[in-house]
């Protein structure tokens, strides 16, 4: 996946700002892939330039700001993006590996950054079903979209289950005996 895809996706859902863009991004989309701000317009810029959207300056109060929508050429290329093949990309976690260089050294106890990393998946795994409970009531009627935009956030919630699986396993298994 792209960054590319990612902003005509949010851009598609609801042309904005550039700093609307950025928040909405790290509170939809940003859960499954980062991007700083710097990316993020950087990326913009040459949405721009190879025409696939364009932007219109809206008077504010605090002057002009730049407004970016979709247009035709960036439709057809997320079209064209949605019907590509793509194979799961491996496990890319510094974690695994850092769990590899402990085995090895066999003097660096890492259970309190599981356990910090069993928090965070923990967090995550909250805000998710929040957001589940929030825009996806038990019982309420969805259209396809919202049925696409349901199975994407459980697959985050899944991800979090295993992960916290995962490391709950690791504590007490494999880091059991350094407490």
């Amino acid at each position: 996946m792209s960054l590319r895809h990612a902003l005509l996706t949010s851009l598609m859902e609801k042309p904005c700002t550039g700093a609307e863009l950025a928040r909405r991004f790290e509170k939809s989309i940003g859960h499954f892939w980062q991007a700083s701000h710097q990316q993020i317009y950087r990326e913009l810029a040459a949405l721009e330039a190879d025409g696939l959207i364009e932007v219109r300056g809206l008077a504010t109060a605090r002057g002009s700001q730049r407004h970016f929508a979709v247009l035709a050429g960036g439709r057809n290329e997320l079209e064209r993006w949605c019907l590509l093949s793509a194979d799961p990309h491996p496990v890319r976690e510094a974690l695994l590996v850092r769990l590899r260089a402990a085995a090895v050294l066999g003097t660096v106890d890492l259970a309190s950054e599981v356990r910090r990393h069993l928090g965070l998946h923990q967090d995550s795994l909250r805000r998710y079903q929040a957001i589940q409970g929030r825009d996806f009531a038990e019982g309420s009627p969805l259209t396809p979209a919202g049925e696409l935009q349901l199975a994407v956030l459980r697959a985050g919630i899944e991800f979090e289950r295993a992960w916290l699986a995962w490391c709950q396993q690791t504590l007490c298994e494999g880091l059991s005996e350094k407490k």
